[in-house]
């Protein structure tokens, strides 16, 4: 009998940032803000390179999926919350839930590739110029974003399959403001040993080999700007990988302090609120780092919005 109740459960309650009904109001408020600030930015963005033939390179070309998917990753997860504080429920399917934590954990994933595949481009951009437009031709530039996509696609299926293995209580109550697979973990009523093993195994994969790759670029990339004699050249070369590099801070320095707020805290709360940091500010940014810090975005910005005046 209690094996029924466990295998019959048809939804989860998402307990969100607070459970007092008072402050409800201010986190809708503020995550509606960050939400549209964040699809206009990256739409803005995704426009201007689009609608500009001179920004029709691979740079700018993985630049456009990166806002992409940005927009994906955050419209996985506040809609939903949005919605539940609306109308004062918690509920969501375990249909729901289980097809949230898939698009999570996929465009997540593609974020953390695409930072790579982008710092990639600057090293054969600055150590070999002469052979940049051979090595970057759009055969390789659709391979490595197709690729990511294939790999965090097959690796979100594992896990969700995997979670569809585990049994969990009717109304179990998972304290985030989105299903995360760590937190199914541990409400579960199943042994999540294999899972969570499978769990680490992965996150330390996708997460090594991604960081080791931006920091074997980026060592590439210095060495060979410290030998330019040119000191305005030097500026110019910094200036440019200085957006990438602060998109590639706020990504993997609010995901570590997501990773050791949750180890070496109780507080799911305090969990939660770090994680917003992460999924929400982190992505609310960068169309504003890209296009603020780089003046061939901010012109088609500025032509993409004079045309849009002048057919008003």
């Amino acid at each position: 009998m209690e094996a029924e109740k466990h295998t019959e459960v048809s939804q989860f309650l998402l307990m969100g940032l607070s459970e007092d009904p008072e402050l409800q109001p201010l986190p809708s408020g503020l995550f509606l803000s960050m939400y549209l600030v964040t699809m206009l930015g990256n739409l803005l963005v995704l426009l201007a390179i689009c609608s500009d033939s001179h920004l029709h390179t691979p740079m700018y070309f993985f630049l456009s999926i990166l806002s992409l998917a940005d927009i994906c990753f955050t419209s996985t997860m506040i809609p939903k919350m949005l919605v539940n504080i609306q109308t004062q429920s918690k509920d969501i399917y375990y249909i729901g839930c289980l097809t949230q934590m898939y698009f999570v954990m996929m465009f997540g994933g593609l974020d953390n590739f695409l930072l790579t595949v982008m710092v990639y481009d600057w090293f054969v951009a600055i150590c070999h110029p002469l052979h940049y437009m051979v090595i970057m031709n759009p055969y390789l530039c659709g391979l490595l974003v197709l690729m990511p996509l294939f790999i965090m696609s097959l690796v979100a299926m594992v896990h969700v399959l995997l979670i569809t293995r585990l049994t969990f209580s009717v109304g179990t109550e998972i304290p985030h403001f989105f299903c995360e697979m760590a937190h199914l973990l541990k409400m579960t009523c199943s042994d999540p040993l294999v899972d969570t093993i499978i769990l680490y195994v992965s996150n330390v994969f996708l997460g090594v080999f991604p960081v080791m790759r931006i920091l074997f670029s980026y060592s590439q990339i210095f060495s060979s700007l410290m030998r330019l004699s040119s000191m305005a050249g030097k500026y110019k070369a910094f200036s440019t990988c200085g957006s990438h590099l602060c998109v590639v801070c706020l990504f993997y320095g609010t995901g570590i302090g997501v990773y050791l707020s949750s180890s070496g805290t109780h507080s799911s709360q305090r969990t939660s609120i770090v994680s917003v940091m992460y999924t929400v500010v982190t992505l609310m940014l960068n169309p504003f780092i890209y296009s603020l810090s780089n003046k061939h975005v901010k012109g088609a910005l500025g032509r993409l919005l004079i045309r849009t005046a002048s057919c008003l």
